[in-house]
């Protein structure tokens, strides 16, 4: 006789730890270079040591240079996104799919007493899930 187990997949399952800040008054340029130093589309934005905002590659692109503005004179703070979206470790990763779908967004930000200690992007999801797919379709069972 056969039983079902329940897999639960938590959000600090998928997320990935690399996440990198730089201060609300710091200039643009410096968030593009952090994004390139670390190989990463995004960094959070701090003030007096809270984040406050988030920057995307696509933040740069549509509120800075496509506008005209200088990447050495405008600050992070003037085209970060915020406020930012998150969501605890445990939560089940059904809830991420929920918050991006409703706020529109590519990426969510973990958490745990009152610190980000993770981000959960669409792309890094859609690969987790893509691995887990593999690996249970490898698994033998029988009836």
């Amino acid at each position: 006789m056969g039983f079902i187990m329940p897999i639960t997949i938590r959000v600090k399952d998928v997320m990935d730890e690399k996440v990198f800040t730089v201060d609300a008054e710091d200039p643009v340029r410096k968030a593009l270079e952090t994004m390139l130093e670390k190989s990463v589309w995004s960094v959070i934005v701090s003030d007096k040591g809270l984040p406050v905002g988030v920057i995307t590659e696509r933040d740069v692109i549509r509120r800075c240079i496509m506008k005209g503005k200088d990447i050495d004179k405008t600050k992070c703070r003037e085209i970060m996104s915020s406020p930012l979206i998150t969501i605890e470790p445990d939560k089940p990763l059904s809830h991420v799919w929920t918050l991006m779908t409703e706020a529109g967004v590519r990426r969510i930000y973990v958490v745990q007493d009152g610190k980000i200690v993770g981000r959960v992007t669409q792309t890094g999801l859609f690969n987790k899930l893509l691995e887990l797919v593999l690996a249970l379709s490898s698994v033998k069972y029988t009836l």
